[in-house]
Formats: structure tokens, C-alpha cells, sequence
């Protein structure tokens, strides 16, 4: 069995890809996969790290107001069909998985037409505009939050299965981490995805430079892609380079080791980092991104924090000075840290790469 999986710009559009790939490969030795990416997205680090082939599309995102470069979308938006078709009868194969962006569109569409079983999978509980137009097209969508389903016509093409999540997240030896990254100390973990967040990186030198450096933690930092080099260069010209319990850098590929050794993580609220949350059971300071469709991020934060799973910040109330004071109350709480710890765990589940597995196989099967 061969699957060729699209999804692509973003690490969260590229881990559950991943973990689709790797959850099929776990159960079956047998299915080759193959994925089709962006020339630039993060997808191009991650993918070639796991053993995979990556096909490339020239393909850009089209803009919500006027701008002249929808006209280089709407060419490449074309040509990226008569590159998918080119994936396609190279690779030839049996099912079509898309994990979103707008890489999914062209190799998922020309896939439908071409008549080869195709499957989305949508991550948050608002779906995204490539998830909306694809449902259309292919043969099943795949949910990953029950309220998401008034947001689709067909539902008898809904399947609800929630987030993959790579396996090395249920089989990541917690002691171990610790003891590698944070013996003995603490540990807090802080980052923004992968393309980066202006605001949080930001807050996140000055709570380096006003606490961090001078606390007994551990304190690493992920910038994520966009400004990396200027943040970095600011990291040096505070002088927090010299201490020995504070590290900057644009990426953690080993993210499921770094979260097992964390006492507290500070990040976004995008649906597939709370998956890992929940599933790895770590505290978490939330602040949701703002530039999101419908203020989801924020929906996905508020539902945790009622059950006492996560503390909120808005980033429009985000402050240096109050983030130290919100984990000052945390990180050296061992007892709320527990409770917290138990009631994330309640939002995991174990079970969906199962799902996807016989979705997928399922799908190839019933169209013989």
C-alpha cells in the first residue's frame, strides 16, 4: 500500500502528518509514504529527519484583502495541479492524506478527479479555508472536535478522531529527559510554533533577563523561524548567553524530550499542541494567538483552564512582569503542578492513530 500525505508550512499542519506516516508504518511495514510540501515550510527540516521522500509544489496562499500577489497565487495555483499530477503518477498512490495548509489543495484535488481515495484530516474545531473546499471533493474528512461538524455539509463524510500524535510523546522516558536536560533543577519550556510569535518571544527575553537567569531553573526557549537572528542578537547583547541555565534557539526537533522534562510549558493554544500536552500531561501557561480564524486558539485555552489544566493569558494583557509572577506561582508549587498535571492528562487519548490506520486503510479497501 502506497500513501502520499500533503500538509505543509507550519509545524502544526506537519506533526500530525508525521504522525499519520508513522502511525500507518506502525502498523503496517509494509505502506510506503511518500509527502508532498511547500519548497520553504518547516516541512522540509522535519519529513527528510523521519526517512521520507518529499515532493515539492510551488504554491502561496491568497490573501483575505486585495493584493498583487493573489495574482501570483492564482498562477501558481494552477501550475501546482500539473505538479501534483506529476507526484502523483510517480509515486502513484493507493490513498491521498492531507493534514491542511494550502499544499493539501492541489494534491488532494487533482487526486479526486484522478479518482484515487482521498482523506483531510483538520486539527482544530474550526476548520481551516483548504479543509472547507476540500470537504467537497474527497471521500472522508476527519475531525478531531465533535462541535466541528455544524461547519460541513456532508456529514455522512465526517469521521471524528481526534489529533495524532507521534508515538515518541506516549513512549518518552520522563526521568530520563530530565535528567539530561534540567538535572536537578527545574525546568521551564517556552516557545511560539514554528514560524515564531513577535509578541511572546519578546516578553519571553525580558522574563529571561528579569527572572530566568537569576533563579535556580532551567529555561529554554524556542524563537520558531521569523526573527530569529534579531531576538537571538538581543539573547547576546543582554548578556544572557553567559549563564549556563539558559538556552535560545530557533527550533527543538526533539520537542517530545524537552516537554517530558519540563515542569512548566508556556506556549500557543493551536489544538495540536494541547493534544501533546494532554498526552505527554504537562502544565502549560497559555496565550493564545489572536490572528486565528474565529479566536479558536483562545476557545481551545479556556476549555482547559475551566478544568483547571492550564493558566490564560491573552496577549493583550501579556507583560514581562506579570508572566513571572503568573509561573512564580506555579513552578515552585509541587501540589498544584500535580492537580494540573492530572487534569490535562484527561483531554489525551491513545487511541487515534488507530482510528486514522483503519480510516485510511478502510478507505482504500471500500473504493477496489
Amino acid at each position: 500500500m502506497r500513501v502520499l500525505i500533503s500538509g505543509g508550512g507550519t509545524s502544526g499542519h506537519v506533526n500530525p502528518a508525521l504522525a499519520v506516516a508513522n502511525g500507518l508504518r506502525e502498523k503496517n511495514k509494509n505502506i510506503q509514504v511518500a509527502f508532498a510540501g511547500t519548497e520553504k515550510g518547516i516541512e522540509n527540516k522535519l519529513v527528510p529527519r523521519e526517512g521520507y521522500k518529499l515532493y515539492h509544489l510551488k504554491v502561496k496562499g491568497f490573501k483575505r484583502k486585495f493584493a498583487f500577489d493573489n495574482i501570483d497565487a492564482l498562477i501558481k495555483a494552477f501550475t501546482s495541479q500539473l505538479t501534483a499530477k506529476k507526484i502523483i503518477k510517480d509515486f502513484n498512490p493507493d490513498v491521498v492524506v492531507g493534514t491542511g495548509g494550502y499544499v493539501s489543495w492541489p494534491v488532494l484535488s487533482v487526486a479526486a478527479k484522478l479518482k484515487i481515495p482521498t482523506v483531510i484530516h483538520e486539527q482544530n474545531a474550526f476548520p481551516g479555508v483548504t479543509t472547507k473546499m476540500l470537504a467537497k471533493v474527497v471521500d472522508r474528512v476527519m475531525i478531531s472536535f465533535e462541535e466541528s461538524r455544524k461547519y460541513f455539509k456532508d456529514k455522512n463524510k465526517l469521521v471524528y478522531t481526534g489529533n495524532p500524535v507521534r508515538r515518541e510523546f506516549f513512549d518518552v522516558d520522563h526521568k530520563e529527559a530530565k535528567k539530561e536536560l534540567s538535572p536537578g533543577k527545574p525546568m521551564l519550556l517556552s516557545f511560539g510554533g514554528s514560524m515564531g510569535a513577535h509578541k511572546l518571544n519578546e516578553v519571553m527575553i525580558g522574563f529571561m533577563d528579569k527572572f530566568s537567569k537569576n533563579s535556580n531553573i532551567t529555561h529554554y526557549h524556542a524563537t520558531g523561524s521569523l526573527g530569529y537572528k534579531d531576538f537571538n542578537k538581543l539573547f547576546k547583547t543582554k548578556g544572557l548567553g553567559a549563564y549556563n541555565n539558559l538556552f535560545l534557539s530557533e527550533y527543538l526537533f526533539d520537542m517530545h524530550k524537552y516537554m517530558a522534562a519540563a515542569d512548566i510549558i508556556i506556549c500557543r493554544a493551536g489544538a495540536l499542541t494541547l493534544t501533546e500536552l494532554a498526552v505527554i500531561k504537562k502544565p502549560a501557561v497559555l496565550i493564545p494567538s489572536p490572528n486565528v480564524t474565529e479566536n479558536h486558539q483562545y476557545k481551545n485555552a479556556t476549555a482547559l483552564e475551566k478544568e483547571g489544566a492550564a493558566v490564560v493569558i491573552e496577549e493583550k494583557d501579556l507583560n514581562t512582569d506579570m508572566l513571572i509572577e503568573k509561573v512564580k506561582e506555579l513552578i515552585f508549587d509541587p501540589f498544584r503542578l500535580s492537580d494540573m498535571s492530572r487534569s490535562i492528562a484527561g483531554f489525551g487519548s491513545s487511541d487515534t492513530n488507530r482510528l486514522i490506520y483503519d480510516i485510511v486503510t478502510g478507505i482504500k479497501n471500500s473504493k477496489k
